[in-house]
């Protein structure tokens, strides 16, 4: 997977995705001494960047394969992009989400179509009842990171944010399975290799930190933390070897991230889903340490008031 690769992802994505916004936020860049900007993927019309490879990946498959559905496991996010796409194309989506699923993100599968199955809570829960199921129903599986057309997909992030932030030194990306920090390091290293990229983890589910000290993809014993889009028991073995050696990794707590999510909604700034403001966290709270122009991905904005006004009480 190349940057001629993600280019050719940004083309086929155009008119489905939406180039997403880049907000300069005052108060954050005041915090860093630097200016620090938001790229704002909970614009997507599905709420989060998922669609990029989702979309990308549905519209690569023959048509032939492409025709007699599509499945996929997901905690939320790319189960909803999946079911978009499929309904874009015509086809048949079933998503396989965990028992903690929730209720937004569950809505909004079937919203665009989705039937969802549940099973268990962990990743590997749902990648074994989702292979099940394509076997006996000949689904096409799609894979919610560890594939090269779901990497190129994430990727245009990547280039959207060298246009608009062409002196860019520095972006943090939420990480849970790698396919975003992937796509977006090697957009950004082919084009301005000087650029710092940093994934940012919640303390309960630091798969990349526990990859990147060992040189290799790491099966962590369990993951917890309200950041439910950043869960995955392991790194991909793909998407880790498009950012080996050329990515950092800092943690968060979940304090932090609660903190962080009420914050953005309260400053009217953007709705967060909590994975989706860890990267705020991490500037917030000096795990971030940016000596330039800052980006900061918000990958996903697919939360209920209740549950910010939740984490404000909490």
């Amino acid at each position: 997977m190349s940057l001629a690769d993600i280019r050719e992802a940004a083309r086929g994505i155009v008119g489905v995705a939406v180039r997403t916004s880049m907000v300069h936020v005052p108060k954050l860049s005041e915090h860093a001494g630097v200016p620090v900007y938001l790229k704002l993927e909970s614009e997507q019309p599905t709420g989060a960047f998922k669609l990029r490879g989702a979309w990308t990946f549905v519209r690569r498959l023959p048509e032939e394969v492409r025709a007699r559905g599509v499945i996929t496991y997901s905690s939320g996010n790319h189960g909803q992009a999946v079911a978009f796409a499929a309904q874009r194309v015509g086809v048949r989506a079933v998503v396989v989400m965990p028992e903690t699923a929730p209720a937004t993100k569950v809505e909004g599968v079937r919203r665009w179509g989705g039937e969802v199955e549940f099973a268990g809570t962990t990743s590997e829960d749902r990648y074994t009842r989702a292979m099940e199921l394509a076997e006996h129903e000949g689904f096409a599986p799609i894979p919610p990171y560890d594939h090269p057309h779901i990497i190129a997909g994430q990727g245009t992030v990547g280039l959207e944010i060298l246009e608009a932030v062409p002196d860019v030194t520095h972006v943090a990306v939420p990480v849970g399975g790698g396919g975003l920090i992937a796509g977006i390091t090697t957009a950004v290293k082919a084009l301005r290799p000087e650029t710092r990229v940093t994934g940012v983890e919640p303390e309960g589910g630091a798969c990349l930190g526990a990859a990147l000290a060992a040189g290799q993809p790491v099966r962590l014993d369990q993951t917890a933390s309200i950041a439910d889009g950043l869960l995955p028991l392991s790194v991909g073995r793909l998407t880790f070897s498009h950012v080996k050696g050329l990515v950092d990794a800092v943690t968060v707590s979940d304090r932090s991230i609660a903190e962080a999510t009420v914050w953005l909604s309260a400053e009217r700034v953007v709705r967060a889903e909590p994975s989706g403001a860890a990267t705020t966290a991490a500037l917030r709270t000096g795990a971030l340490l940016p000596e330039g122009p800052c980006v900061l991905v918000v990958s996903g904005g697919n939360v209920d008031s209740r549950t910010v006004a939740a984490l404000a009480q909490s």
